[in-house]
Formats: structure tokens, sequence, C-alpha cells
């Protein structure tokens, strides 16, 4: 067995405390009744059952008000009809969001796997002994291999706008890489935020005119090129001390503009450079991409960085590199290419979810016709239900505008809302999980997992019965290994009519192999 493996009879279930499992199921129902579009519409509830039975007060008691039901029947049919396209056109964005999730982890599981098992750990630096030639190619491994989980972690806080590196799962797998002056495809940050001004002046001494070429690999024939006379890296733009650094899990505090009708002004004032506040913020932020930074009269184009294709520019030097050393063959370099592709293809995928939102005329369109027929309602059923309609409109209510709500919270499903994709499992329990089990061992040698000992069914995939340990069959013979193969399928089911016939099983005891 290699050092660090653990043996598959070592793992065992630990099962937890009763009381932490209670109060985890009360958290998760929480969690679940929150997450219901009945949550989110509450107020629209609340507010038109007011508004019913107000409806029904003055119809009882001053003045018969109600209308003849037809607009009831007409109206209600085509607002379902609109009210269903929308909410598909909302889950299919979500449901195409998890698509491109899961092309990232595929892409990252290949390109990994690839790049640690199919690259040689023969490195091309001359004046070195083998081992640290060894050495020097395996820290370049596993520094890809980290750009590889950093690439994935860059999209998660690329789609949440969230801007910079300064966060704890990022900017220790990135910092010392230079930057680029790229443009970004989301707005993070509002313009005159604080957090947005250090950002800037972070990045704002390293533009694509000081980088003439891509860094050579350090295991590259010319490693030694003095890259301080071309580059500046993203810690040289730092004090000596490392700076504050954000959780991996930022989610923006409750605020006053989350709160209807409050919510409606939130987009107009970002559009007027105000610095608000609040979950409703965060994503009407995200969605905007290509504004320009209002500040003393001037607009100042805003200028900040698309890190995950940064990382993405790295990693195809990095495939250019193993091109010039000649060390991979073509199949291997053109799966290394798709990968990467692959991966830069996910990134434009989000990059179109959260830049094309819903048309803006077709959403307040939407609710406009969604609160009138609510309003009316109550009009066209105080005649026939009496003072039931008043739940009526409250039930009304729940069905269209909750449909409406929950539309509107799918449609951008990388944020955090509790509807939303779990990005931080995709990154960090799967992606930085695999990665670090793949490169926690050697590679796997076939000439020692093949022939260990408990390797004893080779003939009976069941595993009711025991063999021959693989160094045996290999002293037997190809002949005997042959035999033994031909042999294996009498031990097969034999189907007849009236049911199935099992033949009786081998013996495949050393005694029964000499006969």
């Amino acid at each position: 067995m290699q050092p660090g493996t653990l043996a598959r009879s070592d793992t065992r279930f630990i099962s937890g405390n009763a009381s932490a499992l209670r109060a985890n199921g009360i958290k998760h129902l929480l969690h679940l009744f929150f997450a219901t579009a009945f949550f989110q519409s509450w107020q629209y509830i609340v507010g038109f059952s007011i508004w019913a039975t107000g409806i029904v007060l003055i119809c009882k008691h001053v003045h018969d008000i109600s209308i003849q039901p037809t607009l009831l029947t007409v109206l209600g049919t085509v607002l379902g009809f609109i009210i269903s396209y929308r909410t598909s056109s909302s889950f299919e964005r979500y449901n195409e969001g998890r698509r491109y999730w899961s092309t990232i982890i595929y892409n990252t599981r290949t390109l990994s796997r690839t790049i640690w098992f199919h690259v040689s750990d023969v490195g091309v630096a001359d004046g070195e002994t083998d081992d640290e030639k060894r050495a020097r190619t395996l820290v370049e491994k596993k520094t890809v291999l980290n750009l590889i989980e950093a690439f994935s972690v860059a999209v998660k806080h690329y789609l949440r706008g969230e801007e910079g590196i300064n966060y704890v799962d990022l900017y220790h797998l990135i910092k010392y890489l230079p930057a680029y002056a790229l443009p970004f495809g989301i707005l993070p940050s509002p313009p005159d935020s604080e957090h947005y001004q250090e950002q800037s002046s972070e990045y704002g001494e390293s533009t694509a005119l000081e980088q003439q070429e891509l860094p050579h690999p350090v295991t590259s024939s010319n490693r030694s090129r003095t890259q301080g006379d071309h580059f500046h890296t993203r810690e040289n733009t730092l004090t000596r001390e490392e700076p504050v650094l954000l959780p991996a899990r930022n989610p923006p505090p409750f605020g006053i503009f989350d709160i209807f009708p409050l919510s409606l002004l939130v987009g107009p004032l970002l559009r007027r450079g105000f610095n608000i506040g609040g979950k409703r913020a965060q994503r009407v932020r995200a969605k905007q991409a290509g504004k320009v930074k209002r500040g003393r009269g001037v607009g100042e184009a805003i200028v900040s960085h698309n890190i995950p294709l940064e990382i993405t520019l790295y990693l195809s030097s990095y495939i250019a590199a193993l091109q010039q050393r000649k060390i991979c063959d073509v199949p291997t370099t053109n799966l290394l290419l798709a990968s990467l592709n692959g991966m830069v293809d996910s990134l434009s995928g989000v990059e179109r979810i959260v830049t094309t939102p819903i048309p803006f005329s077709f959403s307040v369109h939407l609710w406009t016709i969604t609160l009138l027929y609510c309003a009316a309602l109550p009009f066209q059923l105080v005649d026939a239900l009496d003072w039931v309609a008043i739940p009526g409109t409250a039930i009304a209510t729940f069905i269209f505008v909750g449909f409406l709500v929950a539309g509107e919270e799918i449609e951008n499903p990388f944020g955090y809302e509790r509807n939303d994709l779990n990005q931080d499992y995709f990154t960090h329990h799967i992606i930085r999980a695999e990665l670090a089990s793949i490169t926690s061992v050697p590679v796997p040698n076939p000439t020692e997992w093949c022939f260990r000992p408990d390797n004893d069914s080779l003939f009976s995939n069941d595993g009711k019965q025991r063999t021959l340990a693989p160094e045996t069959w290999v002293k037997k013979g190809e002949k005997g290994i042959r035999k033994q193969l031909a042999q294996a399928t009498r031990s097969w089911p034999v189907a007849e009519e009236g049911g199935t016939v099992v033949a009786e099983p081998l013996d495949m005891t050393d005694s029964a192999q000499e006969k």
C-alpha cells in the first residue's frame, strides 16, 4: 500500500448526536418555509386581503360597487398563460445555470486528472539533479491544479458581483499572478463604495500594457528570465502585510430597501450612483453590466478584472509550455485544450445568464396587469361569494404573485437566495475535495494495485467464493488463466422455461486446478 492511502475497510460511519440531528431538522424546516413563495409574497397577500375586506364592507354597508365577473374569466385565462411562460423561462435559466456548473465540474475533473496523471514528472531544467527536476515539476503541477480550483472559486465570486481576490478561498491561490486589465462583464460593488476603491487601487497599477508576454512556467528552459522587469504581481501592489480577507460566503445583510414597496426604488437609485445595501440591491447590481462610473459630474469608465478569464490565460500558458517542451503527445494536448475551452465556454454561458435578464418592459407590464387583476377581484367576487371573497382574493393573489416572485428569484440562480444554486458546495465540497484527493497520493501504479494479495476474486465477481491471489495465477501461466476464463462461463445463469437454473459453483481450489 502506498504511503498516505487508506484501505476501504478503514472507512466507517459515525452517527451524529440525536439532539444535534433534531436541531438540524428544525433548522431545515425553517429553511424550507423561508424558501417558499408564500414567505416572499406575504406582503402582497396581506395587502390585497385588506383591500378585499374594504371592498366587501363598502358593498355591504355603504353602496354596492360590484361588477360582473366577465373580466375574471377572460383576463384570468390570458394572465395564466403569460405567467406560465414567465415561470418556465426563469426555470430554463435556472436549469441552464446548473448545467453550466456541471460542465465546469466535468472539465475541472478532466483537466486536473490529465495533468496529474499524464504529464511527465521528469522536468527539462538544466543543471539540476533528477530529484530536483521531479520536485520542480510537482510544484508546477500542484500550482496548476490550484489554479483549476481557483477558476471555480473565482467564477462563484464573479457571478455574485463580488470583485477582487481578497477572499479566504481565493486570495492565496492566485495572489502571486500578474494581473490583466480585462473588462468586467458584471458590475461589482457600487463605484463609490469603500470596497470598490480598495480593489481598484489594488489592480490599478497592473495593466495589459505592462505585460508583453505570458510568464513562463518555472520548469521551462528560459525560466531564468527576470520577470520583475515585465510584470507587477498582485502581491506587489499591496503592502507587506496581507490584506483583510472577506469570508468565502459573504451574503449582503437585510436592508430597508428589501421591503416592498421600497424595493421598487432599488434599480433607479443604483443607476443614479447611490450606494444602497441589501439583498435586493446585490441582485440588481449583479445583473448590471457595462455601466459608467458617476462621480463629480464626470463619467469615468469602470475598469475591473475578469478573474476567471485571467486564470484561463495562465492555464493556457502552461499547456503552451508543455507543447514547447514536447513532453505530451498530441491526444493528451488536445484533451487539455478541449477541457480548457469547455471551462471558458461555461464561463461565457453563465455570464450570458447573469447579464441578460427578462426585458424590463415585459416584466413591468406583467406585474402591472397582475396587480390590477388582483385589485379587481373583490369587485367581481363579492356578489357571488359574499364574505368568502376575502379569502378568495388572498388565494388568487398567492397563486399569481407567488409564481412571479418565484420566477424572479430563480432567473438569476447565482446569488445568496435560499433557492439559488449552492455554489459553495460545488467549489468546496466537490472540486476542492476532489483535487486534494487526487494530489494526496502518487499516481497509482498498476503493477502494484493489480497484484495485491486481496485481489483474490478475479473469476468470481459476486465475491461469494475466493479464488487465488494474482501472483499465483501468474505462476500458472497464460494457459491456466485462459482455461479458467473458459470455465468461468459455466457458472452463468441459464434461462429456461419455467425458471432460472444456475450451474453449480466451480471448485477453484488448488487441488481442483491441478486436476
